[in-house]
C-alpha cells in the first residue's frame, strides 16, 4: 500500500560443501541453505513520511533517545507481501516475507540539481524465510484440494521416473 516504486522477489541459496568422502573428482553437497536480503525503494512525499514510517519500525528494535537498549525479537519483526500484478492490477505471483524488518534506511540526497525530482528511499529488508503466494490461491481459481491433489501426482510421477534406468526413460 507503499508507494514502492521497484523491489525484486528474494531469492534462496543452497549453501554446500564438498563431500570429500568419496573417491575421485570431489563434489557439491548441499549443507543447508540461506536467503538474502531484499531492497526496495519507496517514493517520498514532501513530509518524508514513508521514511518516518520505516524509522519508527527499526525504533521498536532499539531505543535510540534514551537507554539505547534492544527490542524483543517478536517486537519489532513483521510480515511483507509482494505481488506481480498485470494490466487489471490483478494478483498474478506473490511472496510472503517472514520474520522480517527494515535492516537499512539508506540516505537520501538532497541537492540543488534535483528539485525537481520525487524523493526516493531506499530499503533493505531483512527476514527469517519467504513462501510463495500461490497465484491460484490469489485469484480464487482452483480450490486447495485440486492445488493438493495436483501437487501428489507431480511428486509422485517425478519419484517413479526417477527410478526409471536410464534407458526407459528416454523412450
Amino acid at each position: 500500500s507503499l508507494r514502492c516504486q521497484s523491489i525484486s522477489f528474494p531469492g534462496r541459496n543452497l549453501d554446500t560443501v564438498p563431500d570429500t568422502n568419496i573417491y575421485g573428482p570431489t563434489r557439491e553437497i548441499v549443507q543447508g541453505y540461506s536467503y538474502g536480503e531484499v531492497n526496495a525503494s519507496f517514493l517520498c512525499s514532501n513530509e518524508y513520511q514513508e521514511k518516518g514510517l520505516f524509522e519508527a519500525w527499526q525504533n521498536l528494535a532499539f531505543d535510540d533517545t534514551k537507554t539505547w537498549s534492544l527490542g524483543y525479537y517478536n517486537n519489532y519483526v513483521g510480515q511483507i507481501d509482494i505481488y506481480q500484478l498485470d494490466e487489471k492490477d490483478n494478483r498474478r505471483a506473490g511472496v510472503k516475507l517472514v520474520e522480517c524488518f527494515p535492516k537499512n534506511i539508506a540516505p537520501i540526497e538532497l541537492s540543488y540539481g534535483t528539485n525537481d525530482t520525487i524523493s526516493t528511499v531506499d530499503i533493505t529488508f531483512t527476514y527469517r524465510y519467504w513462501t510463495n503466494v500461490a497465484t491460484q490461491q490469489l485469484n480464487s481459481g482452483s480450490s486447495i484440494t485440486d492445488r493438493l491433489s495436483e501437487i501428489a501426482v507431480n511428486t509422485i510421477e517425478r519419484k517413479i521416473t526417477s527410478q526409471l534406468p536410464q534407458i526407459l526413460r528416454k523412450l
